[in-house]
């Protein structure tokens, strides 16, 4: 195994020495510069953005894969008729395809995302991703595919699918695999909904940082959308944490010390730092090489451009994830009412000063034990757990309260998919346990005939 983090050099807590690394304080200056930069004015706020990935298969649900005539790169390049704009690797294949403000990207074991905003108002955004997933659904079908909205794929094992070819993902997998049980599972088996956030200063983003880490649990839980994993029905509630946990201590879970209220952008550069890189752009060819330096020792001489920042904070993959904005990633992939539910939920609860507060009274100050207890209780007992010193389904229902009252009115049954949830005490996972019911298309209706 790769050492984890306990063994890694120039930890937080041992700092590197200057002599060794003389471009340090440059690079530190140069990470929260990136991170000030996403600063936005006080009346920009209420801004979502969001990720939503698709596992393509067979309507037997067998994988498919990126190459040959029917698969992920041919459904690629027929999108590109509505989505023109087109990405391609130097050997020519084709990587994404966009349009302004939609941008359709495939994951390692070709997934496909599409990221979109930022939404201001939420009914657009169920418009933008209802659309792709209707135009998706069109070129599937001529492949004889689907696109499902699970967290977890159906039928393969992670290391049974295909990665996509980018050389990149190669040295990532390379590397994971070898740092605990489940990194192929992230890479190539996973799939997530992903909400970001912006800041209007430092201390709103540290703040916000913070209460987003605490929470993770709880909205792992709301969006728990994994009832199989690696081809057998689970043994354990919160797939994606089972993974999560057992990937790479490096660079997931939470970001050293984030929970404290004395945690600096400062601490958070020197995180990224004393990390190892996995890889990096040879700086003569611009190819991806493995490197399990750390970033600090890479940059030990030289200053840290924008680019290297943007790639070095892709190669985290905490809970909570600080770029320019706050991105929020414990949540399984969902049907589009569920994705876009979430979006209101997190914007219900970040975007509102009442609502941080109430959130803060909530919480408390839990400690990073205390999250990774709350994370093994909820895996072992679902809506039967107690974390934070209360029964969890009382803090979702506080939860979804709580976002409800912060949403404009027009905005509040947006909502109401994960409130039906909620009310039920079930997830879409354990719906699909008991039901079977596996599609992309799930409506509200569906779900709430299989929770009463």
């Amino acid at each position: 195994m790769i050492s984890q983090r306990s063994t890694a050099p120039n930890t937080p807590n041992q700092p590197a020495n200057a002599t060794s690394q003389p471009a340090r304080e440059d690079n530190i200056r140069a990470i929260v510069s990136y991170f000030e930069s996403g600063i936005k004015p006080h009346e920009t706020l209420g801004n979502v953005g969001i990720e939503l990935e698709h596992t393509i298969v067979r309507h037997d649900l067998s994988p498919v894969p990126y190459s040959g005539d029917a698969g992920v790169a041919t459904v690629l390049e027929a999108l590109s008729k509505d989505y023109p704009c087109i990405t391609r690797d130097e050997a020519g294949d084709i990587l994404g395809v966009a349009r302004a403000g939609e941008s359709i990207t495939i994951e390692p074991a070709a997934q496909i995302e599409l990221s979109a905003g930022p939404f201001a108002d939420l009914h657009r955004a169920r418009d933008v991703f209802d659309n792709f997933e209707a135009t998706l659904d069109r070129e599937l079908t001529r492949i004889g595919a689907q696109a499902l909205a699970t967290g977890y794929h159906p039928t393969a094992r992670a290391l049974d699918l295909e990665l996509i070819p980018k050389r990149r993902y190669e040295l990532m997998n390379t590397y994971l695999s070898a740092t605990d049980t489940c990194g192929p599972c992230m890479m190539r088996g996973s799939a997530s909904t992903q909400v970001s956030i912006d800041y209007i200063s430092v201390d709103d983003c540290l703040r916000k940082l913070r209460l987003a880490c605490t929470i993770v649990p709880v909205l792992s839980l709301i969006c728990d959308n994994s009832p199989v994993f690696e081809g057998v029905p689970r043994t354990k509630k919160l797939v994606r944490t089972h993974i999560w946990n057992h990937m790479d201590a490096d660079r997931c879970g939470i970001v050293p010390g984030a929970l404290s209220t004395s945690f600096t952008l400062e601490a958070y550069a020197a995180y990224i730092l004393d990390t190892p890189a996995i890889l990096v752009q040879d700086p003569t060819t611009r190819e991806w090489v493995a490197d399990a330096r750390t970033f600090g020792e890479i940059y030990a001489t030289r200053s840290m451009e924008r680019a290297d920042v943007e790639h070095a904070l892709s190669m985290f993959f905490t809970d909570v994830r600080l770029k320019t904005y706050i991105e929020i990633r414990p949540a399984d992939t969902m049907p589009v009412p569920y994705a876009i539910a979430y979006a209101a939920l997190i914007k219900g609860l970040f975007y509102n000063e009442h609502s941080l507060r109430a959130l803060e009274l909530l919480i408390g100050e839990p400690t990073e034990e205390d999250v990774v207890r709350a994370k093994r209780e909820l895996m072992a007992h679902g809506y039967e757990a107690r974390v934070y010193g209360n029964c969890v389904a009382n803090i979702c229902d506080d939860l979804l309260a709580i976002a409800h009252a912060g949403l404009p009115d027009d905005e509040r049954e947006v909502i109401e998919p994960l409130e039906t949830l909620v009310e039920a005490r079930t997830t879409l996972a354990d719906i699909t346990e008991q039901t079977g019911f596996l599609r992309a298309d799930s409506s509200v209706h569906e779900v709430e005939q299989r929770t009463n």
